[in-house]
């Protein structure tokens, strides 16, 4: 009788494809998934919109015709088919170009974070020693500060400094401060995928046929360390757009008369009990349906991305 081989399976062990990658398999799951393939056409379709806001409307957003005071918004009509806001500036401009500052600040913040914390946890998990002494003590300082109060702090001192009207300059300060306390996570996640896998095989022959460290760290050990954190980018970028509106609501975070979501969220709250709710509603529906979109993703990602579901 001959023996059983590899490819032989039983019916309470079914076969697994070994040849499939774990990033093959992820994405084979992932476009199953009605929730996923709805999410991220949410993300995608608000993408563009922030990106080319002359796609879905010509109307200048800063084009008020009643004035800078404040005064009773107009209904929906034409013009105006989501009517105006308190200036009478058009609120579907308005929404539109809105979502290009929280976006850009979402996604330069996350870029920044996840840039500087796979750095500084690849070096403190494959050097160890001081490297990661210095590196983990200054995740924990950082750790240790509410984001909130830092944000409050910080933004207070700077509130007063000038700034261009450009795209990016009006995210440029909130950006900072977010940046600055949102890279700890990526570099912890990092570094202990890197103390995993720095002793494989496969690492070690790499190492005894005299490949340098950066080689051996960027070729062999990161492609096992950015699993996680891929899985933790979707997210964060819904975190950065939540807080990016609740630093607006304080009056520190993207400025007037830049838009964003944050700012016309603040605006619209205080005409809820005016009859005008939509001036709340809109922007909030958008952050709430992008922010879902994100977090369905990120979980779903992560889901994906781990080898023990496979």
């Amino acid at each position: 009788m001959p023996e059983p081989t590899a490819a032989t399976t039983t019916p309470d062990a079914p076969a697994v494809d070994a040849s499939v990658s774990l990033g093959g398999d992820a994405w084979r799951r992932l476009r199953r998934r009605p929730d996923v393939l709805v999410s991220a056409v949410v993300v995608v379709f608000f993408t563009v919109m922030a990106a080319f806001p002359l796609l879905f409307t010509s109307t200048d957003p800063q084009r008020c015709v009643i004035g800078d005071s404040k005064t009773r918004p107009q209904g929906f009509g034409e013009p105006h088919p989501l009517g105006t806001d308190v200036h009478g500036c058009d609120m579907l401009a308005q929404l539109v170009h809105g979502a290009r500052p929280s976006l850009l600040l979402a996604f330069v913040v996350v870029g920044a974070s996840v840039v500087i914390g796979v750095v500084l946890g690849l070096l403190a998990g494959y050097y160890l020693g001081w490297v990661d002494t210095v590196v983990s003590r200054t995740i924990e300082v950082f750790l240790v500060v509410p984001l909130l109060l830092a944000a409050l702090l910080l933004l207070s001192l700077f509130r007063q400094v000038s700034v261009g009207s450009g795209a990016f300059d009006v995210i440029l300060l909130p950006a900072l401060v977010l940046t600055l306390f949102g890279w700890m996570g990526y570099a912890r996640y990092v570094r202990a995928a890197t103390l995993e896998a720095k002793n494989l095989d496969y690492v070690t022959a790499a190492r005894a046929l005299g490949a340098s460290d950066l080689r051996i760290m960027v070729r062999h050990v990161l492609p096992n360390a950015i699993g996680p954190v891929t899985a933790l980018v979707p997210t964060a970028i819904a975190g950065v757009i939540s807080a990016e509106a609740v630093l607006a609501f304080l009056g520190i975070g993207v400025r007037p008369p830049a838009i964003s979501w944050g700012i016309m969220i603040t605006t619209g709250a205080e005409w809820v009990t005016g009859g005008y709710p939509y001036l709340l509603l809109f922007p909030l529906g958008c952050l709430i349906l992008t922010v879902l979109a994100l977090v369905v993703l990120g979980d779903a990602l992560r889901d994906a991305l781990d080898p023990r579901l496979r």
